[in-house]
This record gives structure tokens, C-alpha cells and sequence, in this order.
């Protein structure tokens, strides 16, 4: 499957954004939450005014909001387990990367991995940020050290002898980063198929997992390639501002460069929205441009800018146990349903 080209990518526009086209019911439609009995409609009509935004609750809800936020609290967590999301029929390696900073990569990649590992998925999150931000997010020791994905580049240790248990989720597991990572950029330089060593440390892996999540640095390095060449799938997240389409050309031209010399399988299959701001119209623009220049790439669920999703990692968790409840937690919950939704219908590839 061909991915989108740089001269395809969306440029921020010269003369500014202007007011936003309107959803018809305020939001894009969704069927990922109706998926789960009970669960709340993203797609609840709001008024029609011009100025209202995508976000704005509307119509009279016959359960209080506090019995709402519990039922979304208890399908989040799925307790009693009986909520499941589909198994994909062989392993999926996404790759989360943005060569910008502060898009929400880490905090995807964890919470993504925790809301398939709660319902029911086999997940494995890679750390391949040297500044272990995901190793923190799980609560993973990640200090000198400790055994980490560096001992797997340079010294060919077995991911297995690596990988961490996540504590309170089941199904879960880490390879987290310590510091020594940051000097693997360098030493990999000298190295045999410098390209491939994460590769080889996956497909070595005696357990099979549904996902496999790595989660790159801010940059376009050695590193982020090997994560390239470990993954059938990228997932890019977007922040929803005006700096985050320029960066795009260079990483769409990156993704090609490694399908057409180095991993032919390769495929950007999910772009996701983040820190969407209802208050801005720029946010509606910004979203517009994306959906029309991806398509169907491009999840229907958009991750709001929420308190909750920023506090959690303070607390060595991700707001899908911190605050299940949140518009955050329910914001990545429909994310993921969603890629694991359409990964069954196009065979395991989203």
C-alpha cells in the first residue's frame, strides 16, 4: 500500500485561518462508542449556532452527569472483563511518531496501550525515548541501571530479559529507557544492520502480543528509523495548532525513504488529533485541513486538551486509571476501539 507523499501533505495556510466549516451534529460521526452497550454518543446534536463549538454537549441527557462519568469510568476500566475489544489475527507494530515535540506521542502511545490491554489485548510498549517519558507514564523503574531497550540495540540482550510487567494492568508490558539511550545515536553508527537491531529484537520475542507500541524521540535519527523498520503501521499525532502541518513533509519524506529502501511494508494507516482546544476556532480549522488532505486515515475520535490527561503521569499512571471518567480517558478509549475496529476490518492494518 502506497502512504501519502510530501507534496501531499497539508501547508498552514498564508493567510490565516478563517471561521471553521461546521459539523452537522457538532462532532464528526463515530460508531466506535456505540459499540459498547451503554456507552455515551459522541454524535449528540448541539445548537446550530455558528459559533458553538464541536465539543459543547447538547440536548437534555435523562442520566445525571455524575452517573454518566461513572458508567464511563466502569466501561473504561472493565472490571468484571467482559468488555472486549477485537484481537487482531496477527501482531500489530505501530510506530508513534512526530519529529515535533509536545504533539502527545508518549502520552498516546500509553494510554492507547492501556485502554487495548484493559479490554482484553496482549500489549507491549517499547520505550525509545531517551527521555523514558513512557517508562514514567506506566511506573516502570527506568533509572541507570536498570536493563533497558539500549542493552537490546548495542548488546543484542533478548527483549524478554527487558521487558517489565506494567503493576495493575494486566496483559501490559514495558521495555523501558534509561539515559544510556541517548548515546545509542552514536554508537549505532559503527553497528552491522544498524537499521534492523529493534526489528530483530521484536520478531525474537518468544510471547506473541496483539500490539506492539513504540514510541520514538523528537527527532528524524537512527532510532526513530529503527522504530520505521520494526513497524508495519505509523501512527502520526498531530496537535491541533498552527505549527503542526509544517513539520509533516519531513517526516512523510523520512516514512518513504525507509518503505522504498529499507521496510517495503510500511504504511502510515492512523493520523489522531490531539490537544484540541473547543475554544478556538483555529483547533476546527486546523482539524479541517487534516481530515481533507488524509482522509480516512484520520480517527474520527479527537483528543480534547484536558487537565486530567497532564496530571496522570505525575502520578505514575495514565488518565485512563487516574481519572477513567475524564473526557480524556474517554477521548483515547474511542481511539483505540476505533484502531481496533478498523484493524478487523482491513485484516489487522488499520
Amino acid at each position: 500500500m502506497g502512504g501519502p507523499h510530501a507534496s501531499d501533505v497539508p501547508q498552514p495556510r498564508a493567510g490565516g485561518y478563517g471561521p471553521p466549516a461546521q459539523y452537522e451534529y457538532g462532532v464528526p460521526p463515530s460508531s466506535s462508542a456505540s459499540l459498547i452497550p451503554g456507552a455515551p454518543l459522541p454524535g449528540v446534536p448541539v445548537q446550530s449556532d455558528e459559533h458553538v463549538s464541536r465539543e459543547t454537549p447538547g440536548g437534555v441527557e435523562d442520566d445525571p452527569p455524575l452517573a454518566m462519568e461513572a458508567l464511563r469510568a466502569v466501561q473504561i476500566l472493565n472490571p468484571s472483563g467482559e468488555i472486549i475489544m477485537p484481537r487482531p489475527d496477527h501482531p500489530r507494530v505501530i510506530c508513534v511518531a512526530n519529529q515535533k515535540g509536545g504533539v502527545g506521542k508518549t502520552t498516546t502511545t500509553v494510554n492507547l496501550a492501556v485502554a487495548l490491554a484493559l479490554h482484553g489485548n496482549r500489549v507491549l510498549v517499547v520505550d525509545l525515548d531517551p527521555q523514558g517519558n513512557a517508562s514514567t507514564g506506566l511506573n516502570v523503574p527506568h533509572h541507570a541501571g536498570v536493563p533497558d531497550v539500549y542493552d537490546c540495540l548495542i548488546d543484542n540482550v533478548p527483549l524478554a530479559e527487558v521487558a517489565q510487567p506494567v503493576e495493575g494492568i494486566p496483559n501490559l508490558f514495558c521495555v523501558p529507557a534509561t539515559i544510556d539511550l541517548a548515546g545509542a545515536e552514536i554508537e549505532l553508527v559503527s553497528v552491522v544492520a544498524r537499521e534492523s537491531r529493534l526489528a530483530r529484537a521484536i520478531a525474537g520475542h518468544p510471547e506473541k502480543f496483539d500490539y506492539v507500541f513504540i514510541d520514538c524521540p523528537p527527532s528524524l535519527g537512527l532510532l526513530t528509523v529503527n522504530a520505521l523498520c520494526a513497524a508495519q503501521e505509523v501512527l502520526i499525532p498531530i496537535q491541533c495548532e498552527y505549527y503542526a502541518l509544517e513539520g509533516l513533509n519531513q517526516l512523510i519524506n523520512n516514512i518513504n525513504l525507509v518503505r522504498q529502501h529499507l521496510n517495503p511494508t510500511l504504511d502510515v494507516s492512523t493520523i489522531l488529533l490531539t490537544m484540541y482546544d473547543r475554544r478556538t476556532r483555529l483547533a476546527d480549522a486546523v482539524e479541517q485541513d487534516v481530515r481533507n488532505h488524509f482522509g480516512a486515515k484520520v480517527l474520527n475520535a479527537v483528543i480534547p486538551r484536558n487537565v486530567r490527561v497532564s496530571e496522570a503521569p505525575s502520578y505514575g499512571q495514565s488518565v485512563m486509571t487516574y481519572d477513567p471518567g475524564s473526557r480524556g480517558a474517554t477521548s483515547y478509549f474511542e481511539a483505540a476501539l476505533e484502531i481496533a475496529m478498523r484493524g478487523v476490518d482491513t485484516g489487522g492494518t488499520a
